[in-house]
């Protein structure tokens, strides 16, 4: 049986150079798109979709970008890739540097980083080092060693991402005949919500872009870089996007908005995700239906309107927020009587 196309042969008339080979995939892409009745009910929409990128080889949606980036660093000869990260690109960057034989140096801010990250990272065979200050400490740094030919920068600074991100789109749009009234995702670094607009005008498509900040990292709602930058959405604890323009680009040219949400919404949409749908995802990819949700019930949204949520991560890459607790786990009798007492059956 032939092996499944990769995601960048199966778009290789949008994304390859002539004569450019894609000798490395992981069997990113192809992530499902979710009709979310049960939450869509609670919301008050009745089109509301989920595309669920922690089903990607590394948990989130950054393998998307990162396929590309490690193809062409491969291609040029490189010997590392290097990325500031608070978590998913330097899981991301370790899996593919890896499947390339090429090194990975990964930068991160000193306690800003969830476990189940910096674990993928580790068993990728990453070289990490953990720097005083933020994220944006981290990348400043990582740039510097960029530009002085040390390795290539594999963060979203680099076009390649970018580029390679901007297939989430084409997927929507390709499940749905077309795409939704409107996108909504979490910003961040804002790359993802930048590539998702560019791979909507690539093929024709104008769909509303909605981008959601943590209330306590929301540089762009405010206007103004944010020097400690806190959420527990850590996937978007970032004070001053390298992005930043592309996303307003994406707001602006689309009528959309980037507005902000608490940590309390975002936990509560992590919740309501797994509970009325099935699907985990980290806080950070819950920040686009808490945002949507926000919407609806400011009656900003109709509820005939067609919404995409991007969720970027999977849950399991930052545990200690889950929703639920353990509870009582002490031993009972192993009867079924003591069973349905116990379940409330």
């Amino acid at each position: 049986m032939a092996p499944p196309t990769s995601l960048l042969e199966r778009y290789r008339d949008r994304l390859a150079r002539p004569g450019e080979s894609f000798p490395i995939s992981l069997g990113e892409g192809g992530t499902p798109l979710v009709h979310a009745r049960r939450l869509g009910a609670a919301i008050g929409l009745d089109h509301l979709y989920l595309k669920f990128e922690g089903t990607n080889p590394s948990g989130s949606f950054k393998d998307r970008g990162m396929v590309l980036a490690v193809n062409r660093a491969l291609g040029i000869g490189a010997q590392m890739v290097l990325c500031a990260s608070t978590g998913n690109t330097s899981a991301s960057a370790a899996a593919y540097a890896a499947a390339a034989g090429m090194t990975c140096g990964v930068v991160l801010p000193a306690g800003k980083v969830a476990r189940g990250k910096l674990a993928q990272a580790l068993a990728a065979g990453a070289r990490l080092v953990m720097v005083e200050g933020n994220f944006d400490a981290a990348l400043e740094a990582v740039r510097a060693l960029g530009e002085a030919g040390d390795a290539v920068v594999v963060n979203s600074i680099n076009p390649d991402r970018l580029e390679g991100q901007q297939t989430v789109a084409w997927e929507i749009a390709d499940a749905l005949d077309g795409a939704p009234d409107a996108v909504a995702l979490p910003v961040g670094n804002a790359g993802n919500i930048t590539a998702a607009w560019r791979g909507f005008v690539h093929v024709g498509q104008r769909p509303r872009m909605l981008g959601f900040q943590a209330a306590g990292a929301a540089p762009i709602v405010q206007g103004a870089a944010v020097p400690e930058p806190e959420t527990v959405a850590t996937a978007i604890r970032i004070g001053n996007p390298a992005s930043w323009e592309g996303a307003t680009t994406a707001r602006d040219d689309s009528g959309g908005l980037i507005e902000s949400v608490t940590d309390a919404q975002i936990l509560a949409a992590q919740g309501d995700i797994a509970r009325l749908e099935g699907i985990f995802c980290e806080p950070a990819s819950a920040a686009g239906v808490a945002g949507v949700r926000q919407l609806a019930e400011a009656g900003r949204l109709d509820r005939s309107t067609s919404v995409v949520c991007i969720l970027t991560g999977h849950g399991l890459k930052d545990p200690d927020t889950a929703p639920g607790e353990l509870g009582d786990l002490a031993p009972i009798p192993a009867t079924a009587d003591a069973i349905r007492r116990a379940i409330g059956a």
